[in-house]
């Protein structure tokens, strides 16, 4: 009989509103591109039952993360200044880091963080290949669509926050791809955030009529 190769999969954790936006919910300077003052917007609602999904989210992968570049370099401005007694921090500055960029060079400012050059629907199949521990993806929302563009997502969480902006970058704009999952799993926090854990999917059967 033949060996199995275990691949390593792909999960994204993201934090939304309702009406779709994932741009800064952290800090107000998280992110201000396009002009964003909302920034943020996430913090009111964390309470004590989202943090251990929030830190699952986070180490689920073995300690190994993914990331698109805009990201990553937000991240590599705070993480790495943050006490090791911080969980949130200990998972991510101890934990290898790779990174999809065409523009970043090596090396790479925040420790254990190795680069993917190129273009990632290009790179991120071949690590897959190549890594047996899943890769846990915190926001990068151009890195997810382009690997949804490839179905290359293997679950993905959403913590569905009870607001809406108006504006701000979302992670499924339009034009993005097309795709359709099953409900796996959902939670409801004490302060109305909704998570909900999904995986990918054939579409429904047509109902007769």
């Amino acid at each position: 009989m033949g060996t199995t190769v275990k691949m390593g999969r792909i999960l994204v954790s993201e934090n939304l509103t309702l009406d779709g936006v994932m741009q800064a919910p952290g800090s107000v300077d998280e992110d201000t591109s396009g002009g964003f003052r909302r920034g943020g917007w996430a913090v009111p609602y964390f309470d004590a039952m989202m943090a251990e999904p929030a830190k699952a989210g986070m180490s689920q992968g073995g300690g190994a993360f993914l990331f698109g570049r805009r990201t990553y370099e937000q991240f590599a401005t705070v993480w790495p200044d943050r006490p090791d007694d911080d969980p949130f921090a200990n998972v991510l500055n101890q934990g290898q880091k790779y990174v999809a960029s065409r523009t970043l060079e090596e090396p790479l400012p925040w420790r254990n963080s190795t680069l993917l050059r190129g273009d990632a629907e290009d790179t991120v199949p071949q690590l897959k290949e190549r890594v047996e521990q899943d890769l846990v993806i915190l926001g990068s929302g151009q890195l997810v669509q382009a690997l949804m563009q490839r179905g290359l997502i293997d679950e993905v969480r959403l913590l569905i926050h009870p607001l809406t902006l108006g504006s701000g970058r979302r992670l499924f704009p339009e034009a993005g791809a097309e795709a359709t999952f099953r409900l796996v799993d959902t939670k409801t926090t004490g302060t109305g955030v909704v998570i909900a854990t999904y995986e990918p999917s054939e579409p429904p059967a047509p109902q007769p009529a």
